[in-house]
């Protein structure tokens, strides 16, 4: 039962607390996660998405216990619902989810407690009171959202279309996954590689990481394309299939570049997508490994992330196919290798072209030292870099070795 607050003006202890909601909102935070938190997660992979509910919803509750009103179920599922919603869609662990949340209450209560004058019990039993209620909304709450998402057809249709994609990927049949995932196969697809300028996670928390990068990335491509979107992701790499029943299915350079920027902010790391329009079904296998070697390719060659076409990587991409060429034309290079500087003086030429002085500035060296190491790779690789053929045979060399050295 709920201690009716004397006072009918804004309580001071209430007063206070609103005033330090925002350094309390993130102790409680960082207390309801507890220590050890998940070492193997990212950083800000719950700040980024709960912290603003968290400040919002604590900051709302001060406010109804000032003018004295109920806080009601309605207004905390408002701010706690869409966050209890991704963590179920993470499948993070129910009695996790839960004892962060009484953490938190208890750093909340902690908090009051020590800001409270000895003439302020009766104001703190409010505070307190109002706590609870507010507990037993929110516990009420994530459970109603969990159980819900877990009966979703949302993620049985999710999880066909998934197949769906699996399967067009490999050149597997897909008349029947396409009726389970209630779709209608295209003849022809945007196929869309995605990759992520990190290392794959291992550990405790790279399923909840992966699981949590899907979700995100499933929105932003539905988001996209105003439908369900058919997709394949680990969490590092994967291969999204956009219709293209018909012409205004086809997404302009411009959309791309912009999923890509917003993935990059909500991942927290480079993202690089490489986009192939018009591709038939049947050259959907070919065309995703192009395209997933594309995007490899830019982060290789240490391109900024964003969305790449075959033309933005034209030469690269053919460098790396096998061949006694390529072979050739990494040779050229063996003999600097034992020699970094000669390496930098190259890689400066090639950026800065007949513009000694700024490419000598830029490798920190003066412009008649750097002269000599061109002659130097001259002797050494019978190639002149001041030679423009010559220039062109060391430049296609150098990224054959880059793209190796990146691969090892």
């Amino acid at each position: 039962m709920l201690v009716e607050n004397p006072v009918s003006t804004r309580p001071a202890l209430t007063a206070r607390l609103r005033t330090r909601w925002p350094q309390i909102a993130e102790r409680m935070l960082a207390d309801g996660l507890g220590a050890p938190a998940p070492a193997e997660l990212p950083a800000g992979h719950f700040t980024a998405e709960v912290l603003p509910a968290v400040y919002a919803c604590g900051r709302a509750m001060l406010e109804a216990i000032a003018a004295d009103r109920e806080f009601t179920q309605a207004e905390v599922a408002a701010f706690v619902a869409p966050v209890a919603e991704r963590h179920a869609e993470d499948r993070l662990p129910l009695p996790m989810l839960v004892g962060a949340i009484h953490g938190s209450a208890q750093s909340v209560l902690a908090e009051a407690s020590a800001l409270a004058e000895p003439t302020e019990m009766a104001e703190l039993i409010v505070v307190g009171s109002r706590l609870l209620e507010l507990l037993r909304h929110v516990n009420m709450t994530v459970v109603e959202i969990y159980t819900e998402v877990e009966q979703s057809i949302y993620h049985a249709e999710r999880e066909a279309r998934r197949e769906l994609c699996s399967a067009l990927v490999r050149g597997l049949p897909a008349e029947q996954l396409a009726a389970r995932a209630d779709t209608v196969l295209a003849d022809q697809y945007t196929v869309l590689a995605i990759h992520l300028s990190e290392p794959a996670r291992t550990g405790s928390a790279a399923n909840l990481v992966t699981r949590r990068r899907s979700r995100v990335l499933h929105r932003a491509l539905d988001d996209l394309t105003g439908t369900t979107t058919p997709a394949i992701f680990d969490g590092v790499s994967g291969i999204a299939l956009l219709s293209n029943s018909s012409e205004t299915d086809v997404l302009d350079a411009r959309q791309f570049d912009e999923l890509a920027a917003r993935l990059a902010e909500q991942f927290g790391v480079p993202v690089y997508l490489a986009e192939f329009s018009g591709v038939g079904r049947d050259a959907i296998p070919a065309t995703a490994k192009d395209a997933s070697e594309l995007t490899e390719l830019a982060r290789l060659r240490g391109r900024p992330g964003g969305c790449y076409r075959l033309d933005d990587l034209l030469l690269e991409y053919q460098l790396t196919r096998p061949g006694p060429a390529r072979e050739r034309l990494a040779q050229r290079v063996i003999p600097l290798l034992s020699s970094p500087h000669l390496i930098e003086a190259l890689e400066a030429h090639l950026r800065h072209g007949a513009d000694r002085k700024t490419a000598a500035r830029r490798i920190h060296v003066h412009p008649n030292t750097f002269t000599y190491r061109l002659r130097r790779i001259a002797a050494l690789t019978g190639l002149d870099p001041a030679d423009p053929k010559d220039s062109r045979m060391l430049a296609a060399a150098l990224t054959v070795y880059q793209l190796d050295s990146a691969q090892c």
